[in-house]
């Protein structure tokens, strides 16, 4: 598996895959080829058919600048490697210098065809973690005697958990940049951001319940209406499903008075859980749908507080599958192409979810049936199962009816 820096990476929204990958195969290719004077690149699948509300064609030629940049959308061509497909054919006085295709799998990763990632993503080696599935990883981890984040040490070393406390710091500071903003959010949906409203409602009811909910939910709607609106956030493991892990462990951090250091251990205890979500399944909403990212993100989300509460092995990996498994089937179908709905309350949902996992770890872990591995080799079955009109295309489900009530 590759290094938890392509799980959790600080940049833009609104999307990881439909602009943050985009993004960065531009970068690369302009890298490659400074004598440019034009690129034209081709978006096909999900890529085509959401970028225009994804702001796709905005970031590319943005990159691409002060190069000239011509952007098609090709909604009929099929990608049979991958839904998120774009070609870039770069040229200079006319002649063709390269024409690459290049898959964004996910996560602000993508994959030029024929060549190794770690041929230019220097994290993207998919042999730093050797061991490839959980129970292949909670094995290693008993004979050693040792922790999940442990295992993330003997991997990447030491600054992997600088590398975590900076992800930490900015996911605690774009909450706040959330709850302190108010207004509507870019696009023709006219979505209204409620992180505030939630957050100052907190004292209404006592009960601590409605607090917890209230609390946790304000901060996922904070996070996913930051990164709406193309804020900076941290991918975890998607631009779409950014709020679950930082809510959570925000809520934890002020109610509990866990350490930073307990947090950062945390989050590279869920980082594995996505690293095997990503390595055995898929990350991104246009290959599997939206169990993808918000199953994911759940996931990642209870078994970080899992080791957050100094769980065992079986308590983390029973809380992880719990948190995927009752996601499964999960669409994706944003409204108009925009990550808001239902994306923005999905994130609330999830993290809510998430605590319930851990609760659920804390006294059933010992009648668990299903393992981790298990569970996400459904998930990936089930997304391919779905029809297209489910992952990302936004011709389906809220956002094919929502368009049909406003006609």
């Amino acid at each position: 598996m590759q290094s938890l820096r392509e799980i959790y990476k600080i940049g833009r929204g609104p999307s990881s895959s439909h602009t943050m990958g985009p993004e960065r195969a531009v970068s690369i290719m302009k890298l490659r080829y400074p004598e440019a004077d034009l690129f034209e690149v081709t978006l096909y699948g999900s890529l085509a058919l959401t970028g225009k509300g994804h702001g796709t064609d905005n970031v590319i030629i943005n990159t691409a600048a002060p190069v000239k940049c011509r952007v098609a959308w090709d909604t009929v061509t099929e990608c049979p490697v991958h839904p998120n497909t774009m070609d870039i054919e770069v040229y200079s006085e006319n002649r063709r210098l390269a024409r690459k295709r290049v898959y964004s799998v996910g996560g602000g990763t993508v994959v030029f065809e024929g060549e190794p990632p770690s041929l230019y993503e220097k994290y993207a080696d998919d042999g730093i973690y050797a061991l490839n599935t959980f129970k292949e990883i909670a094995d290693h981890c008993k004979n050693e005697n040792m922790r999940l984040w442990e295992y993330a040490r003997e991997c990447e070393g030491e600054e992997i958990f600088v590398y975590l406390s900076g992800v930490w710091e900015r996911m605690k500071q774009t909450i706040h940049e959330g709850l302190t903003t108010s207004g509507v959010l870019p696009g023709c949906l006219g979505t209204k951001r409620r992180a505030q409203k939630l957050y100052n409602q907190r004292h209404i009811d006592e009960s601590a319940q409605t607090r917890e909910n209230r609390l946790v939910c304000s901060y996922a709607f904070a996070t996913s209406e930051q990164n709406a609106a193309g804020g900076v956030i941290v991918t975890a493991p998607t631009c779409g499903a950014c709020g679950v892990v930082p809510s959570v462990l925000m809520y934890m951090q002020e109610t509990r008075a866990f350490t930073d250091e307990a947090i950062v251990r945390a989050l590279a205890t869920g980082g594995i859980v996505g690293n095997l979500i990503k390595k055995n399944a898929s990350i991104s909403g246009a290959e599997c749908g939206c169990q993808a990212e918000i199953g994911s993100a759940c996931s990642m989300a209870a078994a970080a507080l899992a080791e957050l509460f100094g769980m065992g092995l079986g308590q983390i990996e029973y809380a992880a599958e719990v948190a995927m498994e009752h996601h499964l089937g999960l669409t994706c179908d944003p409204i108009a192409g925009l990550v808001q709905i239902p994306c923005i309350e999905r994130n609330a949902v999830a993290a809510m979810r998430a605590i319930n996992a851990l609760s659920l770890a804390n006294f059933l872990a010992d009648t668990r049936m299903i393992s981790f591995d298990t569970v996400v080799t459904t998930m990936y079955n089930t997304g391919k199962d779905l029809l297209n009109s489910y992952r990302e295309t936004s011709s389906g489900g809220l956002a094919k009816y929502y368009e049909i009530k406003n006609k």
